[in-house]
């Protein structure tokens, strides 16, 4: 049986040591650089028994931190300056750690651009089009109320049924749960037993965003097929959906 031996790949060696530091889920500002320093060298020893190619970057780093550790093991101070030990000047992990603090900085803002990117490529976006090409000059005359007046209402019950939600999210498109010859149907059977409708009544409460779009549209394709019209008795009030004809339709 064949043994394979996977390494991650890093951009460099702040790359490696940065996800050693969180691999182990330790202080940045406190790092154990005897245990990071094994582990780094480990992956070394790891590259160079697969024959990779080691840049001399890797091999700088390797050096840095085993330098910082021998200055760790060596004392700074005499007895009677106990007290200043810990002070951050003679840290030798200062520099490290604002080297990699900076990194991280950037490591952060290159996970939100690449976030942003994924986000941009599940989007898209219809071209603008001229709403005059899909105008007809052979609309039917509204009683008492202008077609304004009923997208108005259709934009209320929007906002009513489907509050935006603060948090976007990407949403997997599927397949239309009505189509509008369903739609359609479904508003002629109403008007079947029903000479006059409220149009906020057309709409239930459990509808989707799509479905209270399509029965608009087919509220819409009925009123230019001249089988029904609407009305308003004041302003303001209750939109009312009318059947033009008497007969079954």
């Amino acid at each position: 049986m064949e043994y394979k031996i996977v390494l991650e790949k890093f951009e460099g060696p702040l790359d490696l040591l940065y996800h050693l530091i969180r691999k182990n889920k330790v202080d940045i500002y406190d790092i154990p650089i005897a245990k990071i320093t094994e582990q780094y060298i480990e992956y070394i020893e790891k590259m160079k028994e697969l024959d990779l190619d080691i840049a001399s970057e890797f091999l700088l780093m390797v050096a840095t931190l085993l330098e910082i550790k021998s200055k760790m093991l060596l004392p700074t101070k005499s007895d009677e300056d106990d007290e200043y030990d810990n002070d951050e000047e003679d840290d030798p992990r200062k520099e490290l750690v604002r080297r990699l603090l900076e990194y991280k900085k950037f490591k952060t803002a290159a996970e939100q651009l690449k976030l942003k990117k994924d986000l941009q490529s599940k989007i898209f976006i219809k071209p603008k089009e001229e709403i005059e090409d899909f105008i007809s000059n052979d609309l039917p005359k509204l009683e008492g109320v202008q077609l304004k007046d009923l997208i108005s209402t259709f934009s209320q019950l929007m906002k009513k049924h489907l509050m935006l939600d603060e948090n976007f999210s990407i949403k997997q498109i599927e397949r239309d749960e009505i189509t509008l010859e369903e739609a359609i149907n479904n508003l002629l059977n109403i008007f079947s037993n029903n000479k006059k409708v409220r149009f906020n009544d057309l709409f239930q409460a459990n509808y989707s965003k799509m479905k209270i779009i399509v029965t608009f549209l087919s509220v819409l394709e009925l009123i230019k097929l001249n089988i029904i019209t609407f009305t308003q008795d004041n302003s303001f009030g209750d939109i009312i959906l009318i059947k033009k004809y008497t007969k079954d339709i």
